[in-house]
């Protein structure tokens, strides 16, 4: 029978788990990893012909997807244009961006699969004996790694072309130029940092799951434990 055990730090895992998984997939697809320079009317962006706006525009770059503003903006409500530049893996503008893209989508991938076990959690404790949340915290832990490396490589490959045509001249390897880095590159920063936070929590979870009190409510036979 499933005994369904909830308590306070256990949610909290379980909570900051999803928001991690979201939050690292919702940058790594987002092209707001490098802001560049403003166009001004008239200009072309990168790699694009003709197009005017009455402001400076900001195009924003990321590991495969562009944001450009509308060539046609007069006639369409929408300003800018978003998607991704490079149809195939190769075609994405840096080898090292090639390799940030594998190593993000590996560790997203494990915090997927992390956050989607979690919230099975409160029903199922362990595997052939082998804590779930302990197993749980230590693939959220190889997942860091894996981010990790992921956003060391990324800033090595400013230097490429396609970065030089929205960030100048001056851009380089580790140094963005013209450019300001975009919410998605500190979202991603910051969903690493929480990655391991979630690693470490997931011990308090688990001894908050297996206390005396939690193991007092199952022998007087309560399937609902619920524990602050």
């Amino acid at each position: 029978m499933c005994h369904v055990i909830v308590t306070c730090r256990s949610m909290l895992w379980t909570l900051l788990s999803i928001v991690v998984a979201f939050a690292e997939l919702i940058a790594f697809m987002s092209a707001d990893w490098l802001v560049g320079k403003a166009k001004p009317r008239g200009s072309a962006e990168p790699g694009e012909q003709g197009g005017g706006s009455p402001e400076p525009h900001h195009p924003t770059l990321g590991i495969y997807a562009r944001c450009i503003r509308n060539p046609g903006v007069q006639h369409f409500q929408r300003e800018t244009l978003c998607g991704p530049y490079a149809e195939t893996f190769g075609e994405i503008a840096s080898g090292f961006w090639q390799a940030t893209a594998i190593f993000l989508a590996v560790g997203i991938f494990i915090l997927c699969m992390v956050a989607l076990v979690s919230v099975f959690t409160m029903c199922v404790q362990s595997i052939m004996k082998k804590s779930i949340f302990n197993v749980c915290g230590l693939l959220q832990g190889i997942a860091g790694l894996f981010l990790i490396l992921g956003l060391i490589l990324y800033p090595a490959g400013w230097g490429c072309q396609k970065a030089i045509g929205y960030c100048g001249h001056y851009a380089s390897a580790y140094k963005p130029g013209d450019c300001s880095l975009g919410w998605a590159f500190y979202t991603a920063i910051g969903g690493t940092v929480l990655t391991f936070i979630c690693a470490v929590f997931s011990a308090q979870a688990e001894i908050a799951t297996s206390s005396d009190k939690v193991q007092e409510e199952i022998e007087e036979g309560k399937n609902l434990i619920c524990l602050l």
